[in-house]
């Protein structure tokens, strides 16, 4: 019986972590999140009891051009992640799933449930929009009634369920870190599968909402800034993966930081890389922007007068340890989680860090960052600074000795009295206590607010996000009110519509609305009421924004395979091509079921392949492997991605993945090699 070999270590690694549920169906059991109850051990099958439900007629599906059923998913290893879309934790597992497609793109099929906690979140509409947002290509359904949630007793997002190819329930995990959980199941699963010629490679036909998004000089503003004393605006263009800045007056755009790249790089503006930034704020003195760089869990430091972008606080790396939430370090070797929002005063930068449900602060002058306000548990609770309980809070501001921030999973508006050293709620009473409507204190009602910025007399405007409004809140007195804003749509002039606008900012007797989901930014002028949206009298300095999107295609940094370094090449500029040749172990053989895959990364000029070329998967190829690549003169690194399965050649018992990412310091010339020449030999893991 054919097994892959990384198989046997992971059922022992797994062994650690499962929680046993034969007795029961999953759907039957509780757990804590962060848990995994698996009907399987080390010794057992990977083969379910419990028949999974039937998906019910009438839910809306989107990325697939039909509604999906279980007789369609057989032979397919199925992973269901019920999950709603404001939810940071639920943001935090995309990544996850990505890599688990990735590493079985045949075999794995990934569907959506989105089970919506906001009202907002229910409408189809804006889940189209949240997967373009995200970047979502794999089918979901909207169980915007909950029924599939019931049916699988699901009680926390994000959860996950686990079907075998013959459509029972394996078992169930809950929380973040779902890689790690899952991968070892899912490898056992389709290898014990496979043994018997049940896995279904078939490509499942997708039509993804991310596909029909039209481009545009913005894609999905997450924040604005507005400097009346410089008289610039700064905009977070955060799915182009990078920042404008234009003038306050004409809106012409004067300087685009960052390559549009998503990915963590300081250098110059042209060089350095964001991923989806979000909160900015200024220290006027030193003409330095401060930045939330959300998806690098960092925070970015833009000297505006040296044009250049550096990291000053977290590794690019998600901080999950729950444990410490109340310790701080050095800010660079730090890392952080999910930094929505910013605000320096007085040579610190305030953090709303959304990951875990609290504000950190980063002592500049100390190089210091810490956590400032929150317990980390995740509620609403006023009190001392440590003791408080904070959800989410992804908009923060400040004046003098008090901060104010949104609190969006408890749709609160909530402020700091740094001299008491308290935490006060404005509006907001409970983490499930949400809506629209106007009122003073414990009567209001807002719905996952994301953004906020001071009026002129110390009121309060709220990007009340999940409303599609504008409020204005009056903070001594803890009244709110509507200002702006008739449901979602598109809609400039005095009865103005907005669509989950999540950054506001004002200036000069002017609002300045990052609105969201219309991929554009509103102005709103506070005398008249009248609402109007920026068009940029230069675009053509927005051009980039096509080149930004495929430059999106730029190598993870959570690759988990062999990284191989080649020695620096010359190669010769023009038409040439990748030759690249495996050669394995002397009596193994490719595996005849399970792709070869070659991905070159098309992240640097100097070295471009067509998208129909880059990216290849081909069954039992010859070897060497050739791709066209079209080369101009200069200096980088280019990188490849290869997987290749191969199996002992006569009895077949054991097979072996190989992930391989080839490094490659290339220098093009005008004369030089004709073609970039990788050669690597493969070695089998020792068996213990």
């Amino acid at each position: 019986m054919r097994r892959i070999g990384i198989v046997v270590a992971g059922l022992l690694a797994l062994g650690a972590l499962l929680l046993l549920a034969d007795a029961l169906a999953p759907w039957q059991v509780g757990l804590a999140q962060g848990e995994i109850a698996v009907t399987a051990t080390p010794m057992q099958s990977y083969a379910g009891k419990v028949r999974a439900p039937e998906f019910p007629i009438g839910l809306d599906w989107l990325n697939v051009p039909e509604p999906l059923n279980m007789a369609q998913l057989r032979g397919k290893a199925v992973l269901l992640d019920f999950w709603t879309y404001g939810c940071i934790n639920c943001i935090h597992v995309i990544p996850d799933l990505k890599r688990l497609e990735a590493e079985f793109p045949d075999e794995l099929v990934v569907i959506g449930v989105h089970s919506a906690k906001f009202t907002n979140e229910g409408e189809t509409e804006n889940i189209r929009h949240i997967l373009k947002r995200y970047g979502v290509d794999h089918p979901v359904v909207n169980d915007r009634n909950f029924i599939l949630w019931q049916l699988y007793g699901v009680r926390a997002w994000p959860t996950f369920m686990l079907i075998d190819p013959q459509g029972k329930v394996l078992g169930y995990y809950s929380g973040e870190g779902v890689y790690d959980a899952m991968q070892p199941a899912i490898a056992g699963m389709i290898a014990e599968f496979d043994a018997k010629g049940m896995i279904d490679r078939t490509p499942l036909r997708l039509t993804p909402e991310r596909e029909r998004r039209a481009p545009s000089p913005l894609a999905f503003p997450g924040k604005v800034l507005a400097d009346a004393r410089s008289g610039r605006l700064f905009i977070a263009d955060s799915n182009h993966h990078r920042l404008i800045v234009a003038d306050l007056e004409t809106y012409a755009v004067q300087q685009v930081i960052g390559s549009g790249a998503a990915a963590l790089r300081d250098g110059s503006f042209a060089e350095a890389a964001f991923n989806w930034p979000h909160g900015m704020s200024l220290n006027a003195e030193d003409e330095t922007l401060y930045v939330a760089d959300t998806g690098n869990h960092a925070i970015r430091a833009v000297n505006l007068r040296q044009g250049t972008v550096t990291t000053v606080a977290g590794t690019g790396v998600q901080n999950r340890d729950w444990r410490n939430r109340l310790r701080g370090g050095a800010a660079r070797e730090m890392p952080l989680n999910s930094p929505w929002d910013v605000h320096y005063q007085d040579g610190v930068v305030y953090i709303a860090m959304a990951g875990p449900h609290q504000l950190w602060k980063l002592d500049l002058a100390a190089e210091q960052v810490m956590p400032f306000v929150g317990s980390g548990r995740e509620g609403i609770l006023d009190g001392a600074l440590l003791e408080s309980e904070l959800a989410q809070p992804s908009g923060i501001i400040g004046t003098g000795d008090v901060l104010y921030f949104a609190d969006a999973e408890s749709s609160a508006i909530r402020k700091v009295d740094l001299r008491a050293g308290r935490v006060q709620t404005i509006v907001g009473t409970g983490l499930f206590d949400f809506g629209d409507v106007d009122g003073i204190g414990d009567a209001v009602r807002l719905q996952h607010a994301l953004g906020l910025t001071l009026g002129p007399n110390g009121e309060l405007y709220v990007a009340d996000t999940y409303n599609h409004k504008i409020k204005l809140i009056d903070p001594n007195r803890r009244e709110s009110r509507t200002f702006l804003g008739e449901g979602a749509g598109f809609r400039d002039g005095a009865n103005p519509q907005f669509w989950e606008p999540g950054g506001i900012s004002y200036a000069n007797g002017k609002l300045y609305v990052a609105d969201t989901n219309n991929s554009a930014i509103r102005v709103v002028d506070l005398a008249t009421k009248l609402v109007s949206t920026i068009a940029f009298p230069n675009p053509e300095r927005l051009a980039m924004a096509a080149a930004a999107e495929a430059a999106e295609d730029v190598p993870p940094e959570d690759f988990f395979g062999t990284i191989v370094r080649l020695e620096p090449m010359t190669v010769a500029s023009g038409d040439s091509q990748i030759v690249l040749n495996i050669t394995l172990p002397e009596g193994y053989k490719q595996n005849d079921q399970a792709p070869f895959t070659l991905h070159f990364y098309n992240n640097t000029p100097i070295a471009r392949v067509a998208p129909a070329d880059n990216d290849l998967r081909l069954i039992t190829p010859p070897m060497p492997v050739r791709m066209p690549v079209k080369l101009s003169q200069g200096e980088a690194l280019i990188t490849l991605d290869a997987t290749v399965i191969y199996c002992e050649a006569v009895n077949e018992t054991l097979c072996f993945p190989a992930f391989l990412r080839f490094e490659v310091p290339l220098r093009v010339a005008a004369e030089g090699a004709p073609e970039i020449l990788i050669n690597h030999r493969l070695t089998p893991p020792k068996l213990d």
